[in-house]
């Protein structure tokens, strides 16, 4: 393990562990397999009667709109309208673009994509106290922003695939918070759950609710459906 991560002392927070060089090859590599991976299989039933030059086409429309929603996921992360003193933020809407890829490509692609995001995550922004919290908090977390797939070819799908996606990450980071950094709740004389389900909608919540209002907004419904229809394959 010690290729891969170090551990650093810190007397005041805990202890943690840090990606070497060798980590963040790892993961930049697992990201690419599973992206590609996601881009390969989505939409499969859809191109399997056709040729092969189809099946590229499709392959290439996927490949492109979902590195293009990662792309913004990540570029808006970085925009914090509000930072979190113990981890976690509310962002410019980045959970919307990689619920977009759910959307546009159904439910198999979008946990693909999502999953890929939260190994880009955790390559850009890592902390890490055990495999455990690392699977919880980037892997499962992010990577059930993806069941906005559920819901991709219903009525206002990507607004509710989006909740269903935002709960569902809500619900791994209440997890995170509940086992992994409980300890924490003591400083505000809380019980472990309250503190949890409390500081990760604290930041979650409000993120969701700005998104979703934004999405009610009649040109970017609009932009939106225009989007999908350009995904179509």
């Amino acid at each position: 393990m010690e290729v891969f991560v170090r551990e650093i002392i810190d007397e005041e927070w805990g202890n943690y562990f840090e990606l070497t060089g060798a980590g963040y090859g790892v993961l930049v590599a697992l990201m690419l397999a599973v992206f590609l991976i996601g881009c390969m299989i989505g939409n499969a039933g859809d191109a399997a009667s056709g040729s092969a030059k189809d099946r590229a086409k499709i392959s290439t429309k996927v490949l492109v709109f979902s590195a293009m929603a990662m792309a913004l996921g990540t570029v808006t992360s970085m925009v914090k309208l509000v930072d979190m003193p113990m981890g976690g933020s509310v962002t410019l809407c980045s959970m919307l673009f990689v619920c977009l890829i759910g959307y546009l490509f159904g439910l198999r692609t979008g946990l693909l994509g999502a999953v890929a995001y939260g190994f880009l995550q955790l390559v850009i922004d890592p902390y890490i106290i055990s495999i455990p919290q690392m699977l919880t908090d980037y892997i499962f977390a992010f990577g059930a922003l993806g069941l906005s797939g559920v819901f991709s070819e219903k009525k206002n799908g990507l607004t509710k695939g989006y909740l269903l996606g935002a709960l569902g990450r809500y619900f791994f980071s209440f997890l995170s918070g509940m086992i992994f950094f409980g300890t924490n709740a003591a400083v505000y004389n809380m019980s472990v759950p309250v503190y949890s389900l409390t500081y990760n909608g604290s930041y979650l919540g409000p993120e969701a609710l700005i998104t979703v209002i934004i999405l009610q907004l009649p040109p970017v419904r609009q932009g939106l459906q225009r989007v999908k229809e350009m995904a179509k394959v």
